[in-house]
């Protein structure tokens, strides 16, 4: 998007007008979200509120069934335009900002030419699973225990090493390039750095779901570089999240102001949700629905199909761990029941249409269009739609959908909960009684309502729903003194809406047993 026009049009208005903007030391922060859909930036005021912001989506490329790509050109020149845009609304110019912080979709993976700038090949999307025969293949062999071990990961097509195994060896003559140092690659952070800036660096939350970082050390791992066969030269330099020299000064269109701050998206979620306290937890509503736990400065190792990573890690400070529960897919079940069954037209019907009906009449729908995820962790299971009758009308299926969103959830919190008790100091006591929520699903009251009665814990959404965009403003803002410590930013956390559970534990029980039992149903589909 061109936004010269719009500055102009800024600059004309206010001469006419004898307007002078007053010169000013710099006092707003940039965060660059670049989601699996979509970027968006939005600009803060040193109180957390948003100045204002730009989002534009970018495509999604199915090449192939089980293949998602994107085009990273596309991502970069959204990214151009919606920082331009969010600056010309808000009447700011780069001189106007501190510094900026970037949150990504994490394990999305790709290559280029650091000569030309160019990528080799479409990014290859976190969903997509087109490695599952090759994490057969090193399961079979026996590497699952030590990759788990060293990265607090199991081998799953979700995280980016096999696809980045298959970019070299399918790309022509990118193997030969990468060891002649012609090919640099790395998550979508590092691929939006390295046009900022010029440096090809990555943080520890985005580096720990290549599953090429050994989770205590914080560094590439020999071990697991050989295992993937990856080239350690091809990876970018790990450093902090939060920190006010390592990721450079941007060109362009943010001429001049220093990136301070770079977290994968969930992890930028807990950061802005102020989620700073062992126990503290958050679950985030976007294409995929994701659940953080911080548990301290030790990884605590899951029993319970969950994974362990890195929360943060503020300069030179210990970092933080969390575990974590993924699920594939979410809010693009809701854009299903739009694109490719015509249910519905726009995703904010669902709330009105489910609330016409008393209960999903019997039916279940999995939406494991990837497979499963978190607690799971079957790269086999498809999507499925059980418990039909004729009874079952559009509302139902619109319900379901919700539903499912719901059981996913819990899912991931009673594996969570189980880890608590044995991983954690005081964690079988302190339990959990509260979920911090975000993400676009969230305006969806009738859903919150369902997560909190399916759950049995109270739901909290906080007055700034935009918490992944906060994180990375906050990572940066701390590296440059905005912020002074994360006191202060816990005091600026305040909630918007409260959603207490209705539902008895008889009717929760047995809803979630019939969850169980299509769980069951779509496991194995595939034969792969």
């Amino acid at each position: 998007m061109d936004t010269t026009w719009i500055l102009t049009a800024w600059i004309v208005r206010d001469c006419v007008a004898g307007y002078t903007k007053p010169m000013a030391s710099p006092k707003y922060i940039a965060a660059i979200d670049s989601g699996t859909t979509g970027t968006r930036c939005i600009i803060f005021d040193r109180s957390a509120r948003i100045v204002d912001s730009a989002y534009e989506e970018h495509r999604q490329i199915y090449p192939q069934p089980g293949c998602v790509e994107h085009d990273a050109e596309e991502i970069w020149t959204r990214t151009r335009g919606v920082i331009g845009a969010a600056l010309a609304k808000a009447r700011l110019t780069p001189a106007d900002l501190l510094a900026a912080g970037i949150t990504n979709q994490r394990e999305t993976i790709m290559l280029w030419d650091p000569a030309t700038g160019k990528p080799l090949h479409n990014a290859l999307v976190w969903q997509d699973t087109r490695t599952a025969a090759v994490c057969d293949q090193l399961r079979a062999g026996g590497a699952e225990a030590g990759i788990r071990e060293r990265t607090g990961l199991p081998l799953a097509t979700y995280f980016s090493a096999t696809k980045l195994a298959w970019l070299l060896d399918h790309i022509p003559g990118a193997r030969d390039r990468a060891a002649r140092g012609e090919v640099i690659g790395g998550t979508i952070d590092s691929w939006l750095i390295w046009n900022l800036t010029g440096r090809h660096v990555t943080d520890v939350t985005n580096a720990s779901r290549t599953q090429l970082m050994n989770l205590r050390t914080l560094a590439w791992d020999d071990e697991l570089l050989r295992q993937f066969n990856i080239p350690a030269g091809v990876l970018p330099r790990i450093v902090s999240s939060s920190d006010a020299q390592a990721y450079g000064v941007a060109r362009g269109v943010l001429a001049g102001v220093p990136i301070c701050g770079d977290l994968g998206d969930q992890q930028a979620a807990l950061f802005g949700q102020a989620c700073y306290t062992p126990g503290d937890v958050k679950n985030t509503y976007g294409t995929g629905c994701f659940m953080l736990l911080n548990t301290g400065a030790r990884p605590v190792v899951s029993q319970h199909g969950l994974l362990t990573t890195p929360a943060y890690k503020i300069g030179a400070a210990p970092a933080v761990y969390a575990l974590e529960g993924s699920v594939a897919i979410a809010g693009a079940a809701i854009q299903w029941l739009r694109d490719n069954l015509g249910l519905i037209q726009q995703a904010g019907e669902t709330e009105a249409i489910a609330a016409t009906v008393a209960d999903s009449g019997g039916a279940y729908f999995v939406p494991a269009f990837s497979g499963l995820y978190a607690p799971y962790w079957d790269a086999t299971a498809r999507g499925a739609l059980v418990g039909l009758t004729r009874y079952i009308t559009r509302a139902h299926i619109v319900r379901a959908t919700l539903e499912a969103i719901c059981y996913q959830t819990r899912d991931v919190l009673d594996a969570m909960r189980m880890d608590m008790q044995t991983g954690m100091p005081g964690g079988a006591a302190a339990g959990i009684a509260s979920l911090k929520v975000d993400g676009g699903a969230t305006v969806n009251r009738f859903l919150m309502q369902l997560q909190a009665d399916i759950l049995g814990v109270s739901v909290v959404k906080p007055v700034v729903n935009e918490t992944t965009a906060l994180g990375a403003a906050y990572a940066a803002g701390l590296a440059v003194g905005m912020w002074s410590n994360l006191d202060e930013l816990k005091k600026q956390w305040l909630a918007d809406q409260v959603y207490q559970p209705h539902w008895g534990n008889a009717q929760r029980e047995a809803g979630y047993r019939g969850w169980q039992r299509a769980i069951e149903k779509a496991k194995g589909w595939e034969v792969i």
